[in-house]
């Protein structure tokens, strides 16, 4: 969703913007064009490799960027080491890269054969090899059901256990294959497959993604200045469910328990919510994207403080 990103963070000319998740640089160029001749672009990853690339496709800006190693979640920290205690934007793109997916050897999809890997850091030390290993068949169920929502949890967990005690589980395809077994139908064709839910749910929890989105969400509105925008996509139920509630948390003038018949907190708004509903890509976006088939856009602008 380009067109609605740039709307959204309406980028300006001598304008300072972080993207916080700047992959191959996709977003950031754009920004960097709507902000021309001198708008300035920060640029944040935890993985080397996407920085790598972005610093390639960015090259034509030249001092007009900086990129950064480092994950959102401390965004603020960043940009204080920085010099910069504020942006006039943040954008927010969750979820796994296009790049990442599309390198086997990463193993974030099941569609190539490739090692069960899945970190977003590559020097962090627990991959998805390591937590199939190590997890009990309860830490299991509940990593697939809880950030996947996968409704075979049990079995495919129960499955794993079984597998592993006669050989690791090492590749995507062996993964794959093993929840195609252990759940019903598994084999049948079908929009969805049944791998799918399984390898989200891994991706978050090797990654920590749902422990850092909601520091990540504090520390953006922090850093931003007044009439400064926060832009998030999420790819999925529970991302979305995280950032729907942030926003309106710092879009809530009172934090009062509701019995309460006059309000004692005498707090502000720290924002205003600029999409009253998420934005989805439209049929002719996901026809030519079908990854972005499941992204939610939502936008807030910092009150003055």
């Amino acid at each position: 969703m380009p067109a609605e990103v740039l709307e959204l963070l309406a980028p300006r000319p001598g304008g300072t913007y972080l993207d916080g998740t700047v992959g191959g640089g996709g977003h950031a160029r754009l920004i960097l064009e709507a902000s021309s001749p001198d708008g300035r672009l920060i640029g944040l990853d935890r993985d080397p490799a996407a920085l790598a690339a972005a610093a390639s496709v960015l090259a034509p800006f030249g001092e007009r960027v900086t990129l950064c190693r480092g994950s959102f979640a401390v965004l603020d920290e960043t940009l204080a080491a920085l010099g910069v205690p504020r942006v006039d934007g943040i954008l927010l793109d969750l979820g796994v890269s296009s790049y990442q997916l599309d390198t086997p050897e990463r193993g974030f999809s099941f569609r190539e054969e490739g090692p069960l890997d899945m970190r977003m850091d590559p020097s962090q030390s627990t991959s998805a090899a390591d937590l199939l290993a190590q997890a009990d068949a309860a830490e299991l169920k509940r990593i697939f059901r809880d950030y996947g929502e996968e409704r075979w949890a049990g079995r495919i967990a129960r499955e794993i256990v079984r597998s592993r005690s006669e050989a690791a589980l090492r590749t995507t395809r062996q993964l794959a294959e093993l929840v195609c077994r252990a759940v019903p139908g598994g084999y049948q064709p079908q929009r969805l497959h049944p791998a799918t839910r399984v390898f989200q749910a891994l991706r978050i929890a090797v990654n920590g993604e749902l422990e850092a989105l909601p520091a990540g969400l504090a520390a953006a509105l922090r850093s931003l200045r007044p009439g400064g925008r926060l832009v998030v996509i999420s790819f999925h139920s529970l991302e979305d469910r995280l950032v729907k509630q942030g926003f309106r948390a710092a879009a809530s003038p009172c934090s009062c328990p509701p019995r309460l018949p006059v309000c004692v907190c005498h707090r502000q708004a720290e924002v205003k919510i600029l999409t009253a509903r998420g934005i989805r890509p439209g049929a002719t976006e996901t026809m030519a994207n079908p990854r972005a088939r499941s992204a939610v856009l939502r936008a807030v602008e910092r009150l003055a403080a």
